[in-house]
């Protein structure tokens, strides 16, 4: 008997963490009250670059080896390799444990014990034998795979559980931040009827915000989902998203930039392409938008510490102006000192660690510390509040320099990064990839280019010198490496 499909279970929230009687109409929701009351036709599936899990399989069986009860009430670090597995326990999971870290595949080993103390776990949920093999303080191991063994698994819900993201870890600790599925998916539509036959996609990997905001999606409104791999090749990944019949896909500005250096892809033709995880400019956008002139292409401010704020679909960088200062809006922004502060039902609950550290304001705003600026009619993103470069003692925002080299038509991607000066401290210099690569032989390029800049951007700004790069190097989150990451 599956608790799940108990007809008295609703979505009434609980307290973050508290317990409750499985079968009390207080029980909260989870993935698996979703999925098990969805309707299964046609069958809905989780593709991943080697496997699939056909959904309906988990009211008869479980990606786990040992007892799910076991696991009740506890709190288990999800650290799989295999991105299939992780989603598999992350569906079993929800509403049974009370608290679930994800852990990022690339995540060093070396940050396990650090997170271990901060976060103390009962056990380590994952399909890496290497970590079964290791002491760390106890914590029981639980294998984890792709493929679904027959069980009779009672998911009946019994926790709101808190969801533990990691923000950062890949050059030092990682800092921890609280959500539930509630805030997690507070800017899905879940009443989407239209939803069910949608193939989502995204170049994320899922226990990361972004990805996780995609995977939640395609679970809660009855859709499937073509993961990603990162020892897979883009031009592979769009290849097999495009034999899948992807509808629905997002990925960084840098994630779409590098696809659109491979021939593959066209081999996708979807309906709705999402950017978001850093700043769209207008030669990304409309480049996708000659490849795609057939879909719905949006770009989306969020964070993990502040949620899904927003969306864009008129196909512009930026956003509207009319979106800041709207009081009783399911989503309230404001700018303070340039920097863009959001209130919402989606934000985190609060981070974890010590010292303990203020995750919002005292009215309830969360600084994200991105850099707007108003012209006209609009609000643009210059930039990382922390990612200032000083010429002079005139402030540069790289991803502004970016936007507008982008804009150049022979450019693909750039990076702006800073270079010791004697006179001024610093200059600006830029990384620059072609779309044609053999266009850098061109006489007379890199001054054209730096023209383009000096008849937008302030002189301070402009680049001091232009190379022209083969590739630029992107983080295992999808985002241009810069040298304060």
């Amino acid at each position: 008997m599956f608790g799940c499909s108990n007809p008295d279970i609703d979505a009434e929230e609980l307290r973050t963490g508290d317990t409750v009687n499985p079968s009390s109409k207080s029980a909260p929701n989870s993935l698996w009250t979703r999925l098990a009351n969805s309707p299964c036709k046609p069958a809905r599936f989780l593709w991943a670059a080697t496997e699939t899990a056909v959904l309906s399989d988990l009211r008869r069986g479980t990606c786990l080896d040992g007892d799910l009860e076991g696991l009740r009430g506890r709190t288990a670090l999800i650290a799989a390799a295999d991105s299939l597995a992780a989603a598999l326990a992350l569906i079993e999971l929800d509403g049974v444990a009370r608290r679930l870290v994800l852990c990022p595949p690339d995540l060093p080993l070396e940050h396990l014990p650090y997170i271990l103390s901060s976060v103390p776990v009962d056990a380590i949920v994952s399909d890496r034998t290497e970590l079964g093999a290791r002491s760390f303080a106890g914590e029981r191991f639980v294998r984890c795979g792709p493929c679904m063994a027959p069980a009779l698994c009672d998911r009946t819900p019994s926790h709101q559980t808190e969801w533990i993201l990691l923000t950062s870890g890949t050059t030092g600790p990682p800092k921890f931040v609280v959500h539930t599925l509630s805030t997690l998916a507070g800017g899905i539509d879940l009443d989407d009827s239209l939803a069910g036959g949608f193939i989502w996609s995204t170049f994320y990997d899922i226990r990361r915000y972004g990805g996780l905001q995609v995977f939640l999606r395609a679970i809660l409104t009855g859709g499937s989902l073509v993961l990603s791999s990162a020892h897979e090749l883009a031009s592979d990944f769009l290849t097999r998203a495009g034999q899948l019949g992807v509808t629905h896909i997002s990925g960084t500005p840098s994630h779409w930039r590098k696809a659109l250096m491979s021939p593959a892809i066209h081999q996708i033709a979807p309906q709705y392409v999402r950017l978001s995880g850093e700043v769209a400019d207008q030669g990304t956008l409309d480049n996708l938008r000659s490849v795609y002139p057939q879909a719905n292409i949006a770009h989306a401010f969020a964070s993990t510490e502040a949620g899904l704020a927003f969306d864009v679909r008129d196909g512009r960088a930026g956003f509207p102006a009319s979106f800041i200062g709207r009081i009783g809006a399911d989503v309230e922004m404001k700018i303070i000192d340039d920097s863009l502060r959001v209130r919402s039902s989606r934000t985190a609950l609060r981070y974890i660690g010590s010292p303990p550290k203020q995750l919002a304001d005292s009215e309830g705003f969360v600084d994200t510390g991105d850099i707007v600026e108003r012209r006209g009619d609009r609000y643009y993103f210059a930039g990382r509040r922390d990612g200032v470069i000083n010429v002079g003692g005139l402030k540069v925002h790289p991803e502004e320099v970016e936007s507008v080299i982008n804009r150049h038509p022979r450019v693909r991607m750039s990076l702006v990064r800073t270079r010791k000066s004697p006179i001024t401290g610093a200059l600006v210099v830029a990384d620059i990839v072609l779309k044609t690569p053999a266009d850098s032989d061109k006489p007379g390029l890199e001054q054209e280019i730096l023209q383009f800049c000096r008849e937008t951007l302030p002189r301070h700004k402009v680049p001091a010198a232009i190379s022209f790069r083969n590739d630029l190097p992107v983080s295992a989150t999808g985002k241009l490496v810069r040298s304060r990451a």
